[in-house]
């Protein structure tokens, strides 16, 4: 693969994966926000195998369909599998159909969408200023995409505290996750198969505790709603 080439492709990838969590922003129904995430893991596992082929590296490659297969295919299925359940777990009305769930969507998130995407943009320019130096110290195709990963961790950090419904939230950690892993990936052109395998299973259990949890509370409580539930509490 040629160095143009190479260099023209991560730019695609990497500007497919701060999309996807720019977007996430803009979308308040649950159901499309997991579908970003899943668009979104398959950009880093593209980003993963443009550098495994660049460095011809067999172990970088073996990572990056490991992350398409879980951060593509099987931690969406899971989140969906929840949404499922919430959504099966309503009352019937009095005609027999299901009426629409609140928990699918987000209706009133602590910022509006607006806000959110000037806040986005804010968040990216930061991320550019802050890995400024770094991309100087050896600026590689790579290295220059290095604040691409750190605006999605600024982002992912964003959603994750704006954002009201459980569900939401374990996308924005997850999102948050996604940032970090890009990160270490441009930083580093790869990370060590066992340190990618390690991390991908934290992340999997956490998934499966939190899917688990998320049935439960709205089991116990009828809502996922992350302010009600503090007043509930209180």
């Amino acid at each position: 693969m040629s160095e143009s080439l190479f260099t023209q492709l991560l730019d695609v990838a990497c500007g497919a994966f701060l999309l996807a969590a720019v977007v996430v922003l803009w979308r308040r129904e649950l159901a499309a926000i997991v579908r970003l995430f899943a668009l979104q893991g398959l950009a880093l596992a593209v980003i993963a195998l443009l550098l495994g082929l660049h460095e011809g590296r067999w172990d970088v490659i073996v990572v990056a369909v490991g992350i398409a297969a879980l951060r593509a295919g099987l931690l969406p299925y899971l989140i969906r599998r929840a949404l499922a359940a919430l959504v099966a777990d309503q009352a019937q009305d009095q005609a027999g159909a299901y009426s629409r769930s609140e928990e699918v969507r987000e209706t009133q998130p602590l910022v509006n969408v607006a806000a959110s995407l000037l806040t986005a943009a804010a968040l990216t320019l930061l991320a550019y200023a802050v890995a400024r130096p770094l991309v100087e110290l050896d600026p590689t195709p790579a290295t220059r995409a290095l604040p691409v990963g750190l605006a999605v961790v600024l982002i992912g950090f964003f959603v994750l505290v704006t954002r009201r419904r459980a569900l939401a939230q374990v996308v924005g950690f997850l999102l948050l996750d996604n940032g970090i892993t890009a990160t270490a990936f441009l930083a580093a052109s790869g990370v060590p198969l066992i340190v990618e395998l390690g991390v991908s299973f934290d992340v999997l259990l956490a998934v499966l505790v939190l899917q688990v949890l998320t049935v439960r509370v709205r089991e116990a409580f009828g809502t996922t709603d992350i302010d009600d539930l503090r007043e509930l509490h209180d």
